[in-house]
């Protein structure tokens, strides 16, 4: 029997599964907090260029010349300038803002904007530092994902929970902002490692039915973190304690870590049978069928899974990706998926200040949307299957964004909606994806897989705020790319197989012979 049916015998899907689920869960919700935590830590307050002689008051705006949107205003040197330094009338000389800034904190206490500056001809550093920090959650995935597939699931979620916890406090303290950019791209590396992690170690260890189900769970609880962060970056304005407090919880995380299990399968596939088997006995116990548990042994263990084990090799690296047609056919097909969803998702998500509304209103809109849809895609890729629903989502999701380019910005109700739309497709797609990817790997290399897509995914984090500065000069742009995208990856996902109610492959030759 494969090892799905070992697994049915020490409990299926039991408490065990269902503990390790909810544990591996919470972290997630705190995954949300780094990746959107710039809509608040970097937030750009009004401001305009300080005159020594004025003094603003507390919740007042300071005093002119503006250096912020708006009319045309006096400068030093008389002539009128716009917020971007042009001259209202002409290209007239101006004057740069000679004695810093002053910023309106009656909203935001304090950002690193408003610490450092970054301001006017510093504007573009903003988005510079979230792609510095998509840039490490791609060291990350390349780095721990391999390692990962190496030294075991379980070893590396923990280094990631300590990595994260040791960075993100050293964030919260940054003396500058390079400082700043380093400590957040280190946190951004092990980000992606415990992500990549907890996807493994759910998949592994749930039974074919329920795998749709138990990666939606997790799919939900990265939706409430976003709404969740909303609430508290409201509670904590200041840019340093918020920072410090998504920060944090990552040492409780590492600590109860020492419960979960490793990964049973990849242990056998890795040449450690005999403590799969204690794991497995463990799991038994836990699930109230310790007689079934003790009835496994390394060679009964070894015999179900023979011809997985007689497919193995020594050892796996990132060429075994691409060596054979039907998984390097998979692998170019998901690598175009996750870049594209992972650039819309960012260029809609990390927009937030532009929709004319309360930004804690609208990160609570965008988190919320995610519920109704991941319910939909979860209902989805369990009765029609994988592809289908992962072709839909993405269709839909270009669609109304590049509709919403022919949408006049006064009907900033209907701009708002069709953005929310958006982004709520592209959260399903992602929930698809991540299942989807898991599914289409063997176990030596799943987690290899894994970390490449979520390579890619990175990848277009990084490039879109570097395409979002483009609106400065060409406005439609931006929307245009994030519409095309998603269109070019359900074009992709259309030559992928299906998955749907097939148990997990356990050897590249399984996956060449299946397809």
């Amino acid at each position: 029997m494969p090892f799905g049916a070992v697994l049915e015998q020490v409990g299926g899907l039991g408490r065990f599964q269902v503990l390790q689920t909810a544990l591996l869960a919470v972290p997630i919700l705190l995954m949300a907090s780094h990746n959107l935590l710039q809509n608040f830590t970097a937030a750009v307050p009004p401001h305009r260029c300080h005159i020594p002689s004025v003094t603003p008051g507390p919740g007042t705006t300071p005093g002119v010349p503006s250096a912020t949107p708006g009319p045309p205003e006096a400068t030093p040197d008389g002539t009128l300038a716009a917020s971007d330094g042009t001259s209202a009338t002409g290209p007239w000389p101006t004057e740069p803002c000679r004695d810093g800034w002053d910023y309106d904190r009656s909203i935001y206490v304090a950002t690193i904007v408003t610490e450092w500056d970054l301001v006017c001809s510093y504007r573009q550093l903003r988005q510079m530092a979230q792609s510095i920090y998509m840039a490490g959650v791609l060291v990350g995935a390349l780095v721990l994902g391999g390692l990962s597939d190496r030294f075991g699931r379980k070893a590396m979620l923990m280094w990631s929970y300590l990595q994260l916890g040791v960075m993100g406090t050293c964030t919260a303290f940054a003396p500058n902002y390079a400082s700043y950019c380093i400590f957040r791209f280190a946190g951004g590396m092990a980000l992606s490692g415990f992500g990549l992690s907890i996807a493994c170690l759910v998949v592994e260890w749930i039974p074919t039915p329920y795998r749709a189900i138990t990666v939606a769970i997790t799919g939900f609880a990265y939706t409430l973190g976003q709404i969740l962060l909303a609430g508290v970056a409201y509670a904590v304005p200041h840019w340093r304690w918020l920072q410090l407090t998504v920060s944090l919880p990552f040492f409780i995380f590492l600590l109860y870590s020492w419960w979960l299990a490793e990964s049973a399968r990849w242990l056998v596939l890795s040449g450690r049978a005999e403590r799969a088997v204690k794991v497995l006995q463990r799991v038994a116990r836990i699930n109230k069928k310790k007689e079934e548990g003790e009835k496994l042994t390394v060679e009964i263990l070894k015999s179900n899974m023979k011809e997985e084990l007689a497919g193995l090799k020594s050892s796996y690296t990132i060429s075994d990706l691409v060596r054979t047609p039907v998984i390097r056919h998979i692998f170019f097909c998901l690598s175009i998926v996750w870049f594209s969803i992972s650039f819309s998702y960012y260029g809609l998500a990390m927009d937030l200040q532009n929709f004319g509304v309360s930004i804690y209103l609208i990160q609570v809109i965008f988190g919320a949307v995610d519920f109704p849809a991941k319910v939909v895609v979860t209902i989805s890729v369990s009765y029609i299957g994988r592809r289908v629903s992962l072709m839909v989502a993405l269709f839909l999701a270009g669609l109304v964004i590049i509709a919403n380019i022919f949408v006049s910005t006064e009907l900033q109700t209907v701009r708002t909606a069709l953005a929310v739309i958006g982004k709520g497709c592209l959260s399903a797609s992602f929930n698809c994806v991540f299942l989807y990817t898991t599914e289409l790997y063997p176990t030596p290399i799943r987690q290899t897989g894994l970390g490449f897509g979520s390579t890619m995914a990175r990848v277009g984090g990084i490039v879109a705020p570097l395409v979002k500065m483009m609106d400065e000069y060409y406005p439609f742009l931006p929307p245009a790319v994030y519409g095309v995208a998603p269109v070019v990856a359900a074009v992709a996902a259309g030559f992928l197989p299906e998955t749907l109610n097939k148990p997990l492959p356990d050897t590249i030759e399984e996956v060449e012979s299946r397809w």
